[in-house]
């Protein structure tokens, strides 16, 4: 694979550094990198294999000689800038959800979906799907095709990270201030979030459904193409700083047990299997921050269906969840098509 002109545009932000650092530990074929941002982070310096790197602004003319573009600088930056980075030739990876469900649009899990990435010269933009739709289809994928996917209900626990450094920031107060005694101050969530469960990530629709919930029914059946699956999703915020954490009721047309999904799922990529209850060994999300395999574990039979299982998967959400994603995209893209 030849050297890239990479471009990584919300460079400073938390998912951007991941992916400054993602590039860097799977020794990605970078010619050149150009560190993007907004005007008030212009001169900061970022570090990438040993030396440091200005960061420059965003804007249309950013991505003249630029052969990919990762971005993660938010939906609104994303459907405004995306476009010129395209039009400038380079193929842009973006992790909002700008683009997620545009028709034009492949939405992009290498494990699942990695055919889909021939479709990025509809508009030049590959999606990068949201955190927790992408760790529950890695694991679902090698299910699906041993026994077809009817319905699935899944309840997220999700990391404050999810939100930014400013959550991670208010999490780390509420609790300083609790060990003191003093108030705890909220202006992040709606709520306390330190020893508390808040069932609200992102804004409420008509259905009563959040757009985080909604999200996941849609992508995931656009990641694993079957439109008619039947999906339902609960998103809890929880106080964990890093990793995703998800229960999940699958019902398959057919017959598959809890010992078939576990030697299934012990050769899928990407895949680990965390999985002996009976001596306290299951998924947590302190193993799986800071790594990129999506865990599961406690694969048990659904008592409520014939042919369900249920089980628990954790990963990292800024780096499966995010960065690692649209880099391994790139690298697919990298060696097959550009």
């Amino acid at each position: 694979m030849r050297a890239f002109n990479v471009a990584v545009a919300g460079a400073t932000g938390a998912v951007g550094q991941t992916m400054i650092k993602v590039l860097e530990e799977r020794n990605f074929p970078v010619k050149d990198i150009r560190l993007l941002a907004s005007e008030r982070s212009v001169g900061k310096k970022l570090k990438f294999k040993g030396e440091e790197i200005p960061v420059q602004k965003l804007d249309h003319d950013s991505f003249k000689g630029i052969d990919i573009a990762l971005f993660s600088a938010g939906g609104d930056r994303s459907l405004t800038f995306a476009p010129s980075a395209a039009k400038a030739g380079a193929v842009v990876i973006d992790n909002s959800s700008a683009w997620r469900m545009d028709p034009d649009v492949p939405l992009v899990v290498p494990e699942v979906n990695a055919h889909a990435i021939a479709h990025y010269t509809n508009k030049g933009i590959i999606a990068n799907p949201n955190c927790s739709t992408i760790q529950m289809v890695v694991v679902l994928k090698p299910l699906h095709t041993k026994a077809y996917i009817r319905r699935i209900v899944v309840s997220t626990y999700q990391a404050v990270s999810g939100t930014g450094q400013k959550a991670i920031t208010e999490l780390e107060g509420q609790v300083r201030a609790w060990a003191a005694g003093r108030p705890m101050e909220n202006k992040v969530y709606p709520h306390r979030i330190a020893f508390n469960c808040l069932p609200h990530i992102d804004s409420f629709l008509e259905n009563g459904y959040t757009k985080e919930e909604m999200k996941m029914v849609n992508e995931t059946r656009k990641i694993m193409e079957i439109p008619n699956v039947q999906v339902c999703a609960t998103t809890v915020r929880v106080p964990v700083f890093y990793s995703h954490s998800e229960s999940v009721n699958v019902e398959f047309a057919g017959k598959i047990t809890p010992e078939e999904a576990r030697e299934l799922l012990k050769n899928a990529p990407g895949v680990k299997v965390v999985d002996d209850p009976f001596n306290n060994v299951y998924p947590l999300a302190i193993d799986a921050a800071g790594q990129d395999l999506t865990y599961v574990g406690r694969i048990r039979k659904d008592l409520s269906c014939e042919n369900g299982l249920v089980m628990w998967i954790v990963a990292d959400n800024i780096r499966k969840g995010a960065a690692t994603n649209a880099v391994q995209i790139a690298e697919i893209l990298g060696e097959k098509y550009l």
